[in-house]
């Protein structure tokens, strides 16, 4: 049986997940639950409350048996389904075989200069991924594989051994560095993303480390600097995110603070001064 996976979006091309033009893929579901989730609605899967269908003003959402379906060609993108949901989800989810995701990518092909897959958290998906990273080296050679990942996954076991060798570059979310603040903030334990960070580096198979900067909430020095010192004098990629409110649980945003620009420019100094070669703050 063909293996199937749940794709909350494709976006054709971006320049923020990689290097270059690329086809972004956002997979359903993800095991942390970070207060400042910018796309809360990949967490889960709908639970048939129906209360999106009510709520839509097309149409575009109906009930099939007992579960919520979703004609695209009515939807006008209003988003009021993902607003009205309390369980982190959306209706508007498609599943995918290889071979239909393939054909995605074989219409932008042309102009993109790979693939990276993201979520929600992709690498829970990873047997449907390891398949697809097939499939594209198999038909273009030329076309790169990145998984945009939270680390969740102890990536080193033999398990995920096929996964991470058909994938040319991880980029890596390292939220915080301190365990008490990363289970504040995600409701899970760090060291799986700490030992991530140290194997894939270690492994040359690490393109980029994310750090989201919020004020008064995090030890962001603390995490900056125990990241630079892994990775200093190597090519790899920080990125220093300034927090933003834009897609937060509204409930969620009161105790959430975006950081000054002096701070920003602080703690990229402070990398910088720990010899990271390669900073960029967004």
């Amino acid at each position: 049986m063909d293996l199937k996976a749940k794709i909350n979006k494709i976006i054709k091309f971006s320049n923020v997940d990689g290097p270059g033009n690329r086809m972004a893929i956002f997979f359903q579901g993800c095991n942390f639950n970070c207060e400042y989730c910018h796309n809360p609605e990949t967490i889960n899967e709908c639970k048939n409350c129906y209360k999106c269908v009510e709520e839509c003003p097309t149409a575009a959402l109906y009930i099939e048996g007992k579960s919520v379906k979703w004609k695209e060609a009515l939807c006008c993108e209003c988003d009021k389904c993902i607003k009205v949901c309390k369980f982190n989800a959306s209706p508007k989810i498609k599943e995918y075989t290889v071979d239909r995701l393939i054909k995605e990518v074989a219409k932008v092909k042309p102009f993109i200069k790979g693939v990276t897959v993201s979520g929600g958290e992709s690498t829970l998906q990873y047997r449907f991924i390891t398949e697809f990273f097939k499939e594209i080296k198999k038909n273009w050679p030329n076309l790169s594989c990145f998984v945009d990942t939270n680390g969740s996954l102890n990536l080193s076991d033999d398990t995920y051994k096929e996964f991470v060798d058909i994938t040319d570059y991880f980029m890596l979310d390292v939220k915080a560095w301190d365990e008490k603040e990363h289970v504040e903030l995600t409701e899970k334990k760090v060291e799986n993303v700490i030992e991530n960070l140290k194997f894939l580096k270690n492994i040359g198979k690490l393109f980029e480390v994310r750090t989201v900067i919020v004020s008064k909430k995090l030890n962001n020095e603390l995490t900056i600097r125990k990241v630079s010192e892994l990775i200093k004098k190597t090519d790899i990629r920080y990125k220093i995110i300034k927090y933003r409110h834009f897609g937060v649980r509204e409930e969620l945003q009161k105790n959430l603070f975006s950081p000054s620009d002096e701070e920003l420019k602080e703690l990229e100094n402070l990398a910088q001064s720990l010899e990271v070669k390669n900073t960029l703050v967004i």
